[in-house]
């Protein structure tokens, strides 16, 4: 147990849940599959979180690759990512969906579409700017193979409790009603402002450092 990094573990899923906020997107999917039966709403989010599956995966195992690539140092990205998730998270305890899940016009042309599950469904709507962002930072601390496990279990766990709660979006939605969803939104709202900060003093700390050893 002494090499398990419970912090680590608490922090990557955290953070990935906040950020995929399954519960603050279903409004948006419901209404985007108004039209379909349950069967069809099934698939669409099973394809759905097979594709956000991919993208995390994708950009979990490129993330070191991507910042030697561009030169971008870790201390940037995670003060950029902080910043990044600090909006998304006043989003949310304003109860609004972040502004990074899709845009209106995303979805009126998806509407159109016949099959929905890919774009805007399972990008950006799952696995948006924030989560994609979240997976390369994380991946990028880990020094063993457990952390990097860690990050790759994290992501399927969190996307398996995406697709339940996507699954049971009806009854949720019936169930809590829209002032649950904008309570336990706010909630997460406040979870993901404290690690955007934290984010923040990482990477600021880790750019004095970086300038002390130089």
């Amino acid at each position: 147990m002494e090499n398990i990094n419970i912090p680590f573990i608490v922090l990557t899923f955290s953070s990935l849940f906040t950020l995929i906020n399954p519960i603050g997107i279903t409004p948006i999917l419901l209404s985007m599959t108004e039209n379909h039966n349950d069967l069809e709403y099934k698939t669409i989010i099973k394809k759905g979180i097979f594709t956000a599956y991919i993208i995390l995966t994708i950009f979990t195992l490129m993330g070191d690759l991507i910042f030697k690539f561009y030169g971008i140092t870790l201390y940037a990205f995670m003060i950029a990512g902080g910043i990044l998730f600090l909006r998304n998270s006043f989003d949310m305890i304003d109860s609004k969906i972040s502004r990074e899940a899709s845009t209106p016009l995303e979805t009126k042309e998806a509407i159109k579409k016949e099959d929905i599950s890919i774009t805007p469904i399972g990008i950006p709507l799952i696995a948006g700017p924030g989560a994609v962002t979240s997976v390369m930072i994380l991946s990028s601390q880990t020094n063993t193979f457990i952390d990097k496990c860690i990050v790759h279990i994290n992501i399927m766990i969190t996307l398996m409790l995406t697709y339940f709660i996507l699954l049971l979006g009806k009854k949720i939605s019936k169930k809590i009603g829209a002032t649950g969803i904008r309570i336990i939104q706010r909630i997460m709202g406040l979870i993901l402002l404290v690690i955007s900060i934290q984010f923040i003093i990482n990477g600021i700390l880790l750019l004095i450092d970086t300038q002390i050893k130089q």
